[in-house]
């Protein structure tokens, strides 16, 4: 991927020089009376296909930017389990990162440690199960909010 990645870059920085560089058409004179003019519907029809061969190539590179940014199975370790909004703004995430889970509380431009524990110390069923809590509710859902209050109520009775 890197020479893809190297002939993008040159077609993107030497195509601006190159048409700078082309000679300008020499200026035309008055058409002459008996010269058919040009044509409108023409004109339009390849300015149109010129602003569509244009957005296709800026669709095309966002596409290949955002494929060759993507992080290559380095997210496979950090797992979220689940959240719960707390403000306007604000949540508490439940992450799970090996065998710890982290309670973090993440506002906008921050995230905070609230609590670390480990995996089995998890009230939860796995959530690589899949299954459903006894109320019937997924992981993740309304039993994330009761699981935090009561996880926070135990540890502010410590």
């Amino acid at each position: 991927m890197p020479s893809l990645r190297a002939a993008l870059l040159l077609l993107l920085t030497q195509a601006p020089l190159a048409i700078a560089q082309a000679p300008a058409s020499a200026p035309t004179s008055a058409p002459m009376p008996g010269a058919g003019t040009p044509d409108l519907g023409g004109s339009v029809a390849q300015m149109l296909f010129g602003l569509a061969v244009v957005i296709g190539l800026l669709f095309a590179c966002l596409w290949l930017i955002r494929r060759l940014s993507a992080p290559r199975g380095g997210g496979a370790a950090i797992r979220v389990l689940g959240a719960a909004a707390v403000g306007p703004r604000e949540r508490v995430v439940l992450v799970e990162l090996g065998e710890q889970v982290l309670v973090l509380g993440v506002a906008p431009g921050s995230v905070s440690k609230l609590h670390e524990m480990k995996r089995s110390e998890l009230p939860l069923p796995s959530a690589a199960s899949g299954a459903a809590l006894p109320g019937g509710k997924a992981p993740g859902g309304k039993a994330f909010s009761g699981w935090l209050k009561q996880a926070m109520d135990r540890r502010d009775a410590h």
